[in-house]
């Protein structure tokens, strides 16, 4: 089991779609070398340096938590169903409630659509939120999604770290 990493008192709590095989057998999120998760945190300026998997604890200091919309590991993505992104959305809902995170940064736009039934939703800050928390739909940083290319998904966490240094 690949567990969240939220304390009480979060700037951004960042959601994957689901933990991969190697997350699930290393219990670190975004653990494969390929995915860039973790090197565009630090380049969008989340974090001084790059962390590893291991270290995904250190987001604490940061403000930062960690957490995915489906809990079942996969080999990819497209092989979790729309019930259970549902279902997961409804979960996702129930923890940001409670921890209350200022926003909730979803990893993933197709996930994102379909737990939130959003077929509309862009990349970027949505219109909805849970409570007083924003939502913000990221790319996903998987090295299957090429068409997002690393300068380009580092200026959106960019404009999403910008966004979290704004006044309440």
């Amino acid at each position: 089991m690949v567990p969240d990493v939220v304390a009480e008192d979060l700037r951004v709590l960042f959601c994957g779609i689901n933990p991969g095989l190697m997350s699930e057998a290393t219990g670190h999120h975004f653990a494969r070398p390929g995915n860039r998760f973790w090197p565009v945190l630090h380049l969008s300026g989340f974090t001084p340096r790059r962390l590893a998997p291991a270290e995904q604890d250190e987001l604490l200091t940061y403000g930062l938590g960690i957490t995915n919309v489906v809990a079942r590991p996969s080999a990819r993505a497209d092989e979790i169903g729309d019930e259970e992104f549902r279902e997961g959305g409804r979960v996702l809902v129930d923890k940001v409630t409670r921890l209350r995170p200022r926003w909730l940064a979803v990893v993933g736009i197709t996930a994102y659509r379909v737990a939130f039934d959003d077929k509309r939703a862009r990349i970027g800050p949505q219109d909805r939120t849970i409570g007083a928390t924003r939502i913000w739909a990221l790319p996903n940083p998987s090295g299957l999604n090429a068409h997002w290319p690393l300068p380009k998904m580092t200026e959106e966490f960019e404009r999403l770290r910008a966004a979290t240094e704004l006044p309440v």
